[in-house]
């Protein structure tokens, strides 16, 4: 069944990349000082916290008891475990390289679709895998930017932190698709943070905490992920999480615009030739997907 996607889905889409293109800056700012544990269940728990009352004013429920099962897989694989993993990344590579690698969701989604979805694996799919494995190997092979051991373990975390959003994704869909948009960014939100909590007094802050950090956590739990949130649950519900990870098509130009002006991240032709490459595997791979709808 092909689902329609109308001018304001779009518009939704073009807001959710600007808006986590600019995560990864303010997480470049907040982990360094804060650390991974911190800036991640921060950015979570603060962010369930303002849902949570903007839920109560509403008068909804949340239904823990019958869905809570579903919230804590959500709030674990979409938001605890990826947002740690872009946080530890935050630390040692630019925020351009991250953003960049968080648009191969998409690849592992159509993998998963494979897997669990009993999606063919077209010669159109092949041919996108592979430009996307090239386009994150243009990425990696940064040249005279340090590459060592914490270096080659951020992309991996970046990669997973990717393959997060695909599970998430997929599970919605599959498990959780009837449940309020709302709800689940909120309680998601809340559990992750619960998840992330024990983990706080084993990673202390490392610097003095300043204005510029406390108002990145707060763009980062406010609009970032409760905003994003409820943008991103809602276009699943009205798109599908397929059309609804190709919000990280845009999430790269988005990011390498921000690292550029805000950051004063360097550009380089690789960077644009990978980016490029992995935007143009999402279309091979996704496009003969539509097709066949």
């Amino acid at each position: 069944m092909n689902i329609a996607v109308s001018r304001f889905d779009t518009f939704s889409l073009i807001v959710l990349a600007a808006i986590w293109g600019g995560s990864f800056i303010f997480m470049r700012i907040a982990a360094p000082v804060l650390g991974p544990i911190w800036t991640a269940d921060l950015r979570v728990g603060i962010a369930g916290l303002v849902l949570w009352a903007v839920f109560l004013i509403r008068g909804g429920s949340l239904g823990w008891r019958e869905h809570g099962r579903h919230y804590l897989v959500l709030g674990f694989v979409n938001s605890a475990l990826p947002f740690l993993l872009y946080a530890f990344a935050a630390q040692h590579i630019p925020a351009s390289y991250s953003v960049i690698l968080n648009a191969t969701s998409p690849l592992f989604g159509a993998v998963l679709a494979i897997i669990f979805l009993k999606d063919r694996l077209t010669a159109m799919k092949w041919i996108g895998l592979g430009l996307g494995a090239l386009g994150v190997a243009l990425v990696t092979d940064l040249g005279a930017t340090r590459t060592d051991t914490l270096f080659w373990l951020s992309i991996g975390a970046c990669l997973l932190a990717a393959a997060c959003y695909a599970v998430g994704a997929t599970y919605l869909k599959l498990r959780a698709s009837h449940l309020n948009p709302t709800a689940i960014s909120t309680a998601s939100l809340l559990c992750a943070g619960l998840i992330l909590a024990p983990g706080l007094p084993l990673d202390p802050p490392r610097a003095p905490i300043t204005g510029l950090v406390i108002a990145s956590v707060a763009a980062l739990a406010v609009v970032c992920s409760a905003l994003a949130y409820l943008i991103y649950y809602r276009l699943i519900s009205r798109i599908g999480p397929t059309r609804a990870l190709t919000v990280t098509f845009l999430m790269p130009v988005f990011g390498m615009l921000w690292g550029f002006l805000f950051l004063h991240e360097i550009i380089t032709l690789k960077m644009i030739a990978g980016a490029s490459l992995v935007l143009l595997s999402l279309r091979f791979v996704l496009g003969d997907g539509h097709r066949r709808r």
